[in-house]
C-alpha cells in the first residue's frame, strides 16, 4: 500500500532522528570526542557537552583551535554547516579481528517520480539495500596471503545486480520476492597475493565506471543512464591486479560475460590502468571486449571501455569526468547496443557533516530504449548529511530532459524528481 507523500517525508526525517538517537546509545565514543574539543572561552567545555563533562574525566585545556562553533557536537544546528563537527568514530557491530571484518548497511529511500534506475517504485518508501558483508583482506606486506568476501543483498537494487546475464535462472537470478523486491549474492570470491600481485577468483562487482552498486560508494540517491544501461554490474571469473608503482596500477583478466554467475555466459578480457598523473589528477582507463551476453536476445559482442579522470581542485573540492563508449552486436553482425555518455561531477565538502554537488550526464543511446539514436540528458543537485559516523542523509533534485520520449519518463519529455535516501551502516 502507498504511504502518502507527508508521511514519507516523515518517515526520512525519522531516520534522520535515529541517527541521532544512535549516536546516544555509543555514547562512549561521543565523550572522547567531546572532551577533547574546547569553545573559545579557556576551561569551558564544547557546545552540546557540558552535561558529559563530568563523566568525561578529563582536563579542558586552551591549545586547542577553536573554529566558530567551538566544535560542533553531533546533530549541531545550521551555523556549524563550515565548521568542525564531532561526528565520533563509527560504530561497527562485528568489528576487525586478525585481518576479518563483518558489517552492513541498511537504505531506506523516497522520489517522487520514477526513472527505471534502480529507482524503480515512485512514491512510496523504498527498501534499496539490506546488505550484510564479511571479508578477510589480504596483507601482502610480509610476503603471500590469502583472503575473499562474501556479499548478500536484500531489497530492490537486488534484482538488478543479480545473475540476469543468462537466461537459465542459475545463481541468484531467481530469487525474487514479487515484481521488485529480491535477493542477491553479488559477491563471493577468493583473493590471493604476494607482495604487489593480487589475483581475485570468483563472482566480484566491475571495475567499469565511476558509480557503484553499492549505495555507500556513491554521492547521490539516484544513479546515471551510462552506469545502469551501458555498463556491467558484476563478472564471474578471474582478475590480477599489479602495483607497478605508487602512481600506476594495471588490471588485467578473464571473466565469463557480464553479470553472470558461475554458468559459462561469455569470453571476455576485463582490464584498465589507474595512473596518478600528479598528487591531484588520476586517470583510469578501464575496459572489456568479447562475449558480453547470451541471454533472452541472443548473443551479444563487442568493445566497452570508461575513461575517469579525477581531479582534486582544492582540499575541499572534487571534480570527476566519465566518458563510457559502448558497441555490441548479434551474431549476425546486426547492432545491439551502441552508446556514448559523458557525465560530470562536481562535489564541494563544506565539514565533516555536509557535502554538496552536483551531476550532468549526456547519454546518447541506439538500442538501449529504442532503434534509433536519441540524446538524454540530466542534471542532479544534492547534499549529504551526517549527523553521525554511521548516517547519512542524502536529499537530491533531478531534471531530466528527453525530447524523443524514449527513456520512459513518468512526465514525458521533461521531469523533475525529488528523492531523498538515509544510509545506516554497522
Amino acid at each position: 500500500m502507498k504511504l502518502s507523500k507527508l508521511a514519507l517525508i516523515a518517515a526520512i526525517a525519522c531516520g534522520t532522528y535515529a541517527g541521532n538517537v544512535f549516536a546516544d546509545q555509543t555514547n562512549d565514543i561521543q565523550l572522547v570526542s567531546c572532551c577533547e574539543a574546547t569553545s573559545c572561552d579557556c576551561g569551558e567545555p564544547a557546545c552540546g557537552c557540558e552535561a558529559a563533562l563530568p563523566s568525561c574525566g578529563c582536563e579542558m585545556g586552551c591549545d586547542g583551535g577553536c573554529d566558530s562553533c567551538g566544535g560542533c557536537p553531533v546533530g549541531g544546528a545550521l551555523d556549524c554547516l563550515t565548521g568542525d563537527c564531532c561526528l565520533g568514530d563509527p560504530y561497527s557491530l562485528f568489528g576487525e579481528h586478525c585481518g576479518w571484518s563483518a558489517g552492513g548497511w541498511v537504505s531506506l529511500g523516497y522520489h517522487s517520480k520514477g526513472n527505471a534506475l534502480f529507482n524503480s517504485r515512485p512514491d512510496e518508501l523504498q527498501l534499496h539495500q539490506a546488505w550484510l558483508y564479511a571479508e578477510k583482506a589480504i596483507d601482502t606486506s610480509c610476503g603471500f596471503d590469502i583472503g575473499g568476501r562474501i556479499d548478500y543483498l536484500y531489497g530492490t537494487d537486488s534484482q538488478d545486480t543479480q545473475s540476469f546475464g543468462i537466461d537459465n535462472d542459475h545463481w541468484d537470478n531467481d530469487w525474487d520476492n514479487g515484481p521488485d523486491y529480491g535477493h542477491a549474492l553479488p559477491q563471493l570470491y577468493l583473493e590471493a597475493g604476494y607482495g604487489d600481485l593480487s589475483v581475485k577468483v570468483g563472482h566480484f562487482y566491475t571495475i567499469i565506471g565511476w558509480e557503484v552498486v553499492q549505495a555507500t560508494g556513491n554521492f547521490f540517491y539516484s544513479h546515471a543512464y551510462t552506469m545502469y544501461n551501458s555498463e556491467p554490474f558484476t563478472h564471474t571469473g578471474a582478475l590480477a591486479t599489479y602495483e607497478a608503482s605508487d602512481d600506476l596500477s594495471l588490471f588485467g583478466g578473464y571473466v565469463l560475460g557480464w553479470d553472470s554467475g558461475f554458468e559459462d555466459n561469455g569470453d571476455a578480457f576485463l582490464g584498465g590502468a589507474s595512473l596518478g598523473l600528479t598528487d591531484d589528477l588520476t586517470l583510469i582507463y578501464a575496459t572489456t571486449f568479447g562475449r558480453f551476453d547470451d541471454g533472452d536476445a541472443g548473443v551479444e559482442n563487442g568493445y566497452m571501455h570508461s575513461i575517469v579522470a579525477d581531479y582534486a581542485v582544492s582540499d575541499s573540492v572534487q571534480y570527476i569526468l566519465q566518458s563510457d563508449y559502448l558497441s555490441t552486436e548479434n551474431a549476425s553482425g546486426a547492432t545491439v547496443r551502441d552508446t556514448f555518455g559523458i557525465n560530470q561531477y562536481l562535489i564541494k565538502t563544506l565539514s565533516d557533516c555536509w557535502a554538496v554537488g552536483g551531476r550532468f550526464e549526456w547519454y546518447n543511446q541506439e538500442g538501449v530504449f529504442s532503434a534509433a539514436e536519441s540524446d538524454i540528458y540530466a542534471l542532479t543537485l544534492g547534499a549529504n548529511y551526517k549527523p553521525h559516523a554511521n548516517v547519512t542523509v542524502r536529499p537530491e533534485v533531478r531534471f531530466d530532459w528527453d525530447d524523443d520520449q524514449v527513456a520512459g519518463l513518468e512526465d514525458g519529455e521533461d521531469q523533475t524528481t525529488f528523492g531523498i535516501d538515509t544510509i545506516f551502516t554497522f
